[in-house]
């Protein structure tokens, strides 16, 4: 709970909001939402879905290309998964994208089509949770739910100068959120508190000055804003190797693999690589190579996943007859279709082949530095 008045607060947030909001493509407009618009639950269904852990600016350009190529919750369940991963590749944290078609599936083929219209029955649908349920029954039906994204809990941690550490804040923080939701405009409410603090409650120099619930925050009158939110000191992140080996045809193909359907980069496409994880090393070398072929090291890469960072050796072959193991030969102008996540895009382009298509002759080895994504 909180001392603030929730009428009060409401009433500044939603009036800056009116003026200051983001102009994003899933977003209905105040303005065109008081004129009678609603929001189209499918789009907002799936930019929060693209949204997890991944940046406005990066979702943009995914969002468009989904919605232009499947415009409609049943357009995306009849698509075949494996298009689904092709074009989220780049996208990160690949479950998303198996959860975001099985739940399209079950929305058109157990609800006809329709999301449903409360937070705990959207709960029950494949990939949403707690946040993501009351966003879009926020958002799309008006239902005054408490929507705490890491923007929202930056602004509450603020506005209650909140001591407690996350994640042990979580639940005083929706508390407080819940308080202060008003049953008029809840959807509005919650992309207001969520812009309020992409950019204005910014989590390093915030503009105090320019905020419109300043009278109410607690920690700008102690002017100890960027202290908040706590956060419990980070573990060290572990580290891991494995090797990943890209084979030529004389044609320039380069050969692929499909990864186990569960697990890290599950569904995603690969030149074929050692077994690593989160928990363990791959085994290194050309003898780790899943079938015999002149080998040569063509230089490292490192990637950084939530809870590790892998480094990989890359080896390249050329010349390659087909590999007695499953997989397919994907051509020069093929492979900027595959189902490639970030990582394996960064091995295909320290072996000299080029993720939009096209190779190059072997190299020496040489070590590639490229930053996480």
């Amino acid at each position: 709970m909180t001392t603030i008045d929730p009428q009060a607060f409401s009433a500044a947030l939603l009036g800056w909001y009116d003026t200051h909001h983001r102009t994003l493509p899933w977003r209905v407009s105040p303005r065109d939402r008081a004129a009678g618009t609603r929001p189209d639950p499918y789009r907002v269904w799936l930019s929060e879905i693209m949204l997890q852990q991944t940046t406005v600016a990066a979702v943009k350009a995914y969002f468009e290309k989904f919605t232009a190529r499947w415009p409609r919750v049943e357009d995306l369940a009849g698509a075949p998964q494996a298009d689904v991963l092709a074009a989220w590749a780049g996208l990160g944290y690949y479950a998303r994208a198996r959860n975001l078609h099985a739940c399209a599936i079950a929305v058109h083929e157990t609800h006809g089509g329709r999301f449903p219209q409360t937070a705990a029955s959207l709960k029950a649908l494949p990939g949403i949770g707690d946040y993501t349920s009351a966003a879009i029954a926020a958002i799309a039906f008006d239902e005054p739910a408490a929507v705490v994204d890491g923007n929202v809990e930056r602004v509450v941690t603020r506005l209650e100068a909140i001591d407690t550490p996350l994640p042990r804040a979580k639940a005083q923080i929706r508390a407080v959120v819940a308080s202060l939701t008003p049953d008029r405009r809840p959807g509005d409410f919650a992309q207001a508190m969520m812009d309020l603090g992409a950019t204005i409650c910014t989590p390093t120099k915030p503009a105090c000055v320019l905020c419109p619930v300043r009278p109410f925050c607690t920690a700008t009158k102690t002017a100890e804003a960027e202290r908040f939110p706590v956060k419990p000191k980070k573990a060290a992140v572990p580290e891991r190797r494995g090797a990943a080996f890209v084979a030529l045809r004389p044609d320039g193909a380069v050969f692929l693999r499909k990864r186990p359907g569960s697990g890290m980069l599950g569904g995603m496409s690969e030149p074929p690589s050692s077994a690593w994880s989160a928990r363990g090393d791959g085994a290194l070398g050309p003898d780790a190579a899943p079938f015999a072929a002149g080998w040569r090291r063509a230089g490292e890469v490192e990637h950084g996943f939530t809870h590790f960072r892998l480094t990989l050796e890359v080896w390249r072959a050329d010349d390659v007859q087909d590999p007695a193991i499953e997989g397919w030969w994907s051509a020069p102008d093929a492979v900027a279709g595959e189902a490639l996540p970030t990582l394996m895009r960064k091995v295909l382009e320290a072996a000299g082949v080029s993720p939009a298509g096209g190779t190059k002759p072997a190299t020496t080895a040489r070590r590639t530095r490229k930053p996480a994504s």
